[in-house]
């Protein structure tokens, strides 16, 4: 079993390590180029400073700066800055301001009843349902879409967040266990989080800042556990 351990945590150590761009990655006939890299001959060079990352012969590069990138599909977290005669702007971080129409609310609201369901100053967790030249199209027509109430929103850098939320949900999941606090995370690097009490509440947010501060760090989810280990005695 300590030998398994071992073994997987060797592995792991490999599969992660910072790269700066023009670095060969990998060399094979069977690695595939991911986000941030590309492919030149039989090798697989990064175009960006991150942290490198293969999973079943996909080479990817998580960046460890910059700001979000938005794409289709993306969940979201967001405040209500106005409102129009057909929906309302929504301040995601972005240069422009997102859009969300009345039309993708999950059930039909009258024009002058828009400040009944979403006022400005709440926030909302979102899906971008489009990007277009000058803005961002939201819908909440979704599982855990909508309005966010109570509960503590914290910001982190939007490129951390695959690490928030680690391989299949890993990560965020392990939190979710310790602290027993609800955890939506938000691609634009905004977090929210309930709990039952302030305490768990802190605890969750502490953890997430133990993470942003080692994303370039191998073995993190160990640390992760480790950090609770301590945190609980």
């Amino acid at each position: 079993m300590l030998q398994k351990k071992l073994k997987n945590k060797m592995e792991e150590e490999k599969k992660r390590e910072i790269v700066v761009p023009g670095e060969v990655i990998v060399e094979g006939i069977d690695y595939l180029p991911g986000d941030g890299t590309e492919k030149k001959g039989e090798k697989i060079i990064a175009l960006q400073y991150g942290l490198a990352e293969e999973s079943n012969k996909l080479v990817r590069i998580i960046p460890l700066s910059g700001v979000y990138q938005v794409r289709r599909g993306n969940v979201i977290i967001g405040r209500i800055e106005d409102l129009t005669f057909n929906g309302w702007l929504v301040n995601v971080g972005t240069a422009n301001n997102a859009f969300l129409p009345v039309s993708e609310f999950p059930r039909y609201i009258n024009s002058n009843e828009l400040a009944d369901h979403l006022d400005i100053g709440d926030m909302l967790v979102a899906k971008v349902n489009g990007v277009k030249r000058k803005g961002i199209d939201l819908t909440v027509k979704g599982r855990g879409l909508g309005r966010l109430d109570e509960g503590l929103i914290i910001k982190v850098n939007p490129n951390k967040v695959p690490r928030v939320i680690g391989k299949e949900g890993s990560m965020v999941n392990l939190i979710k266990d310790e602290t027993g606090c609800n955890i939506t995370v938000g691609q634009n690097g905004l977090i929210w989080i309930r709990g039952d009490n302030v305490e768990s509440e802190l605890l969750a947010k502490k953890s997430i800042m133990f993470i942003t501060e080692r994303s370039f760090v191998s073995g993190l989810t160990e640390k992760v556990k480790e950090f609770f280990d301590g945190e609980k005695k």
